[in-house]
């Protein structure tokens, strides 16, 4: 039986990817510092004896001794209130937490994957986007500190691959939804399905003409988990390629909840990517991987997370026992 180190575990993928890991036999230790993890994402792992909790910051050093074969580097802010909110936080965890990761792989002569992102492509001059594409980041704007933070991420998983002859992974992360996503982390699909449940205005930035891409998480830890057991090195995207306005998705949701509430428009933010498709030819033909999971069954189970969210949230005794769960 194999020991996977997932750190970040706690968080919205971290979490989904410790319950695949454990699904597929491993031993699973999660190492999360709880700055955007959530203790209730992995309440229902605790029993599992295969299953450990650690709570520690990865930006200073850790070292575990049971025997580690996997190391899964999953930790960091990943959304724009937050990254916005902990930019040191996020460059940290990014560079110091990368550099203790890959230490923990290199101690143990562990397998090494990175948790990338779309985000290193920037506001595309090329579309869709490939691995091959360099990006177009502005290294000074206000999400430079998570661009940045994980450019840098990939080039030292890279170094770490060519000078210590680490067996590493990359994948490039394009827009995921489901469960597990917090309410308020200002990403689009909690913020329009929070917005039209409580029948509030759903905040479109911009025109609304950008373009997104989004993947199910069950879909994207498919791909995750396949790029871990393969042999491939190089970054790999994995995403859903299907395409759509930010606008065309909240009227999807509006529509899949039968919300009242009013699309209404505000200012877009610095530095917005104007558009976001992945290229996966590389998944498709190393991986033999694509998503699968229609956006109207995703967008359904979403819903219906949030939907118990909000329930549980109005209920005092329901929420008390959510903080007590580890």
């Amino acid at each position: 039986m194999t020991t996977a180190v997932v750190t970040g575990g706690a968080g919205f993928l971290g979490s989904h990817l410790c319950e695949r890991l454990l699904a597929e036999g491993h031993r699973v230790i999660c190492v999360d510092n709880l700055l955007t993890g959530r203790r209730e994402n992995i309440a229902g792992l605790l029993a599992d004896p295969r299953f450990r909790f650690i709570h520690h910051d990865i930006s200073k050093p850790l070292e575990i001794g049971d025997k580690i074969d996997r190391v899964l580097h999953f930790a960091s802010p990943a959304s724009p209130v937050d990254y916005l909110e902990l930019p040191i936080q996020t460059l940290k965890v990014g560079s110091l937490g990368t550099h203790n990761s890959l230490g923990l792989a290199k101690a143990h002569g562990a397998r090494f994957l990175l948790a990338s992102t779309s985000e290193v492509y920037g506001d595309p001059l090329v579309h869709p986007q490939p691995e091959s594409y360099w990006g177009n980041v502005n290294p000074v704007g206000p999400r430079g500190v998570y661009d940045e933070a994980k450019r840098f991420a990939e080039a030292m998983t890279m170094a770490y691959h060519r000078y210590h002859g680490l067996d590493t992974r990359i994948v490039r992360i394009f827009n995921t939804y489901g469960p597990r996503m917090r309410s308020r982390d200002g990403r689009v699909v909690p913020a329009f399905i929070q917005q039209a449940l409580l029948g509030e205005p759903m905040t479109v930035f911009g025109d609304g003409g950008q373009t997104r891409s989004f993947c199910y998480v069950s879909d994207l830890v498919e791909g995750i988990y396949r790029l871990l057991e393969s042999d491939l090195h190089d970054p790999c995207n994995i995403g859903n390629p299907t395409e759509m306005t930010v606008l065309q998705f909240a009227q999807r949701i509006k529509a899949a909840i039968g919300s009242k509430s009013e699309i209404v428009f505000q200012k877009l933010p610095v530095d917005d990517p104007k558009t976001r498709q992945p290229d996966i030819t590389l998944a498709r033909k190393r991986l033999g991987w694509e998503a699968v999971v229609p956006l109207e069954e995703g967008l359904a189970r979403t819903i219906d997370y949030f939907r118990g969210e909000l329930a549980a949230a109005a209920t005092p005794v329901a929420a008390a026992a959510a903080s007590e769960v580890v």
